[in-house]
């Protein structure tokens, strides 16, 4: 808990820090991230690591998010800051018992409405849950907490404070897909090279991942 506290106090001076900077990506100025901070009052922030299970290297993200966030606002977040598109269904795994979806969906027996529950509901005393993206890829995230602070100013949205690895591609067959996708685009020689990268869109780096252009997309939630 000792790193954790650190990186917490650390992390409120990256976020101040943002006032220095000035990158457009994707149209959105990120001189304009310090507005993310309420100066009102100390607000409780929660740091969470999320990442992508069974993945190697593995593909994961260092959030501080609100500690009252809203569920379905979170999945928002999660989906910014990995990489998904927002595609497919998904849902939060408390326990096995307690599974919060989204009402876009007809909810299925046991699971609650994620609208109606913030983060530090549903976590309770829990310090780890499942994120579940894509129930035909079945893309499994292990979320963790890793500490939880009052600090001023408060955040309004996500900040991402780290991580590594490209999301992989909507689709591509979960896992074992993604592993596969990645040899052949590795083997210009391989019989689905050129199928694959025109499938994909282009040239496709796994190990990149732009800390700049992530807190872009996450300024752009509401």
């Amino acid at each position: 808990m000792g790193g954790s506290r650190y990186r917490l106090a650390a992390s409120a001076r990256y976020v101040s820090g943002f006032v220095a900077l000035e990158h457009r990506t994707v149209g959105v100025s990120v001189r304009s991230l310090p507005d993310v901070a309420s100066r009102s009052s100390s607000h409780q922030v929660t740091e969470l690591h999320i990442s992508l299970i069974d993945s190697d290297p593995l593909i994961w993200r260092r959030l501080l998010v609100p500690t009252t966030v809203r569920l379905d606002k979170l999945h928002r977040m999660f989906q910014s800051a990995m990489g998904w598109t927002d595609s497919h269904l998904h849902r939060f795994r408390m326990a096995d018992d307690v599974l919060y979806a989204s009402y876009d969906h007809d909810l299925l027996q046991g699971e609650l409405d994620e609208r109606a529950v913030t983060l530090q509901q549903a976590l309770g005393d829990r310090t780890r849950f499942i994120y579940d993206y894509d129930f035909g890829d079945n893309w499994e995230h292990a979320v963790t907490v890793e500490g939880t602070t009052a600090t001023r100013p408060g955040l309004k949205y996500s900040v991402c404070i780290d991580g590594q690895n490209a999301c992989p591609p909507e689709d591509c067959g979960g896992i074992g897909g993604y592993e596969h996708l990645r040899e052949v685009l590795a083997d210009p020689t391989h019989d689905e090279h050129d199928e694959l990268i025109e499938w994909v869109g282009g040239p496709f780096d796994p190990d990149a991942f732009d800390l700049i252009a992530v807190n872009a997309m996450l300024q752009r939630l509401h």
